[in-house]
């Protein structure tokens, strides 16, 4: 590898670790892909493996969850990232900075939602239902349902319809019952 590979190499991982620094929580493949694929900072392949070897150089922390692959930065990663930041392109710093602001907001709301569950056994899902703002939870809400088809749906259904389905809550346990 010649010394420009050498530097391209260095400085998309450190590209990496920085967006996922600045994002402030544990973002998703998707997210941190479609960041990388629109502002055009290295193709598909390249990141995919950065990330695997970021995460075996633990640099970065895996978390997979429910389908959902996401990663969040380790103490090490704070660290280099401390040391090589002065690696990244200024232009290209500032293409980051602005995709990150503008994906901020939605990626605040997508963690202020949470829906998981998780198997009690066979027949027997818990659900954990849950909306968030700063310090404030608005909905703490757990159930057993007997599938993990109807636990994955009402999941769905909960990220999807979360303030509809939140205002009918509190309608309903408001309402005087006859």
């Amino acid at each position: 590898m010649n010394p420009i590979e050498s530097r391209e190499l260095a400085e998309n991982k450190i590209i990496l670790l920085y967006i996922i620094n600045n994002l402030e929580a544990p973002v998703s493949n998707l997210l941190l892909t479609k960041i990388v694929l629109e502002n055009k900072l290295m193709n598909y392949i390249f990141l995919q493996q950065y990330l695997d070897e970021l995460c075996e150089g633990k640099l970065l922390e895996k978390i997979d969850s429910d389908d959902k692959l996401s990663y969040k930065i380790s103490p090490a990663g704070k660290q280099s990232l401390d040391y090589f930041v002065s690696i990244i392109a200024a232009g290209t710093k500032s293409r980051i900075d602005e995709a990150l602001t503008n994906n901020k907001k939605r990626i605040k709301h997508e963690s202020s939602i949470i829906s998981d569950y998780t198997a009690i056994s066979e027949n027997q899902y818990l659900i954990t239902l849950k909306i968030l703002e700063g310090n404030f939870t608005y909905v703490d809400l757990k159930l057993t349902v007997g599938s993990k088809n109807d636990a994955k749906k009402i999941c769905n259904n909960w990220k999807q319809n979360n303030e509809k389905l939140y205002k009918k809550i509190l309608s309903d346990l408001t309402d005087e019952v006859f």
